[in-house]
């Protein structure tokens, strides 16, 4: 099978502080849960509960407020014990709820009835999707219900394209969830495009998991499916959207075909589908990568939505040496967590804690000028031209040279020598020139 890949840049990430997806386990059921109102990037959900309150497992606690919001649901049965303002890793202020588990399960080792949902329509689909609160399980995580409204009133042609790269060894609680709920990923994938209207669909993989493809397209026959396999390389950033639709763009020009438009989801979002429609289930848990070098004992845990990440690094030993950083989402480019309460929520991939032999050391030295940010550039920028400029607070000159399209994908902090925050910086230069810009034309800011 031929290998398509992005055209420039990139970089080749092994770590071994991240867990194997030979190595799961179920988490523990939280004592104490903390939900917040925000999982989303649209407004917060209004509670629909007071403190005080009984609520059972999987009931609604948040309604959605308009676009971008989704429902939230409690993923244990409790009391509501409080209702407190949280601030998020990445930086937004909500609400949340404080739960303590009390009383039964509804879902919980109870047997899965099935509904039969293949006479319903995309509007229906779509709203049972709304109704649970289903959203890409990473981030924005944006309301799957939006995605496929968009996707239905399209007239061009569309495809839908299931993202199963593995450029990061963080990503590795997908690759566990493909292995262990396979048969729901390919049943979302059918209610997907019956939800969408979408009529092709792309299994896209990484080169080195071929046996995941051949049982997704055995799976999919179940459904008659109409699939097509595409692998694709391993250097990081692969799974971006930018450098996977380049590697498509390559696909359709060797295979003469035209795919349309491109609706990209994930194979947690594609089982979190399922669940909702096919097992009345709203989200409540989630699979997530857990590890680094101060941690005892890194595994992929299977754990309820509002699980302290402290609780998590305790079901995997506690730590072996004083972390120097803890943060969620991968080493390349995780946010910095400064609160062992913060929650697992449904766009929680992997949490990490790094040693200070990981890190190396914290100090950073003058630019050496050595021109390896340069060449991993996937996007063909000068990093530490954009880094000097963003230092001097020439923001809108960076943007005019390019900060704007840096996507954030970290591969020149990583090869920095001088452990400089390229990167890091020159996204805030960005944001910055863009407010410049739309403060200088009169528009919103």
């Amino acid at each position: 099978m031929k290998l398509y890949t992005f055209t420039r840049g990139g970089i080749e990430f092994a770590d071994p502080s991240a867990p194997s997806y030979n190595s799961t386990q179920i988490g523990f059921l939280p004592a104490l849960s903390v939900i917040p109102l925000t999982q989303h990037p649209g407004k917060e959900a209004q509670r629909v509960v007071e403190e005080g309150e009984w609520v059972k497992e999987g009931m609604l606690i948040g309604r959605a407020q308009g676009p971008g919001s989704a429902n939230i649901h409690a993923s244990i049965p409790g009391r509501i014990l409080k209702f407190v303002t949280w601030d998020m890793h990445d930086g937004r202020r909500t609400s949340a709820a404080v739960l303590r588990m009390e009383g039964p399960f509804e879902k919980l080792g109870k047997k899965n009835g099935r509904f039969p949902w293949d006479g319903l329509s995309p509007y229906d689909l779509q709203r049972l999707l709304a109704e649970k609160g289903v959203v890409e399980m990473e981030d924005p995580g944006r309301p799957v219900a939006e995605l496929f409204h968009g996707a239905l009133e399209q007239k061009d042609k569309q495809t839908l394209v299931i993202r199963c790269v593995f450029d990061d060894p963080w990503l590795v609680a997908d690759r566990v969830l493909m292995e262990e709920r396979l048969s729901e990923v390919v049943e979302g994938t059918a209610i997907a495009l019956r939800a969408s209207g979408i009529n092709r669909v792309l299994f896209v993989f990484s080169k080195g998991t071929e046996d995941l493809s051949l049982r997704f397209s055995r799976e999919a026959e179940k459904f008659k499916l109409p699939l097509t396999s595409v692998m694709v390389g391993t250097r990081y950033p692969q799974r971006n959207i930018r450098e996977l639709e380049q590697a498509l763009q390559r696909f359709e020009k060797h295979e003469g075909v035209e795919l349309g438009g491109l609706c990209f989801l994930g194979v947690a979002t594609l089982a979190a589908i399922c669940d909702a429609v096919a097992y009345n289930k709203p989200v409540m848990e989630r699979y997530v990568a857990v590890g680094g070098m101060a941690l005892k004992n890194p595994l992929v845990i299977r754990v309820r939505i509002g699980t302290r990440i402290g609780d998590v690094f305790e079901e995997c030993g506690g730590f072996s040496s004083e972390p120097v950083k803890i943060a969620v989402g991968s080493p390349l480019r995780g946010k910095r967590v400064l609160d062992l309460d913060e929650p697992i929520t449904k766009t929680t991939t992997a949490i990490f804690a790094l040693s200070a032999e990981q890190i190396g050391g914290i100090d950073t030295v003058d630019c050496i000028n050595c021109g390896e940010c340069r060449a991993v550039c996937p996007v063909g920028l000068d990093p530490e031209r954009l880094f000097k400029l963003a230092l001097s607070k020439k923001d809108a000159e960076a943007s005019r040279e390019g900060a704007l399209e840096c996507h954030g994908c970290g591969c020149c902090e990583i090869l920095c020598p001088s452990r400089l925050p390229l990167s890091s910086v020159i996204r805030d230069s960005a944001i910055r020139g863009k407010q410049l810009t739309l403060s200088d034309s009169g528009g919103p800011l």
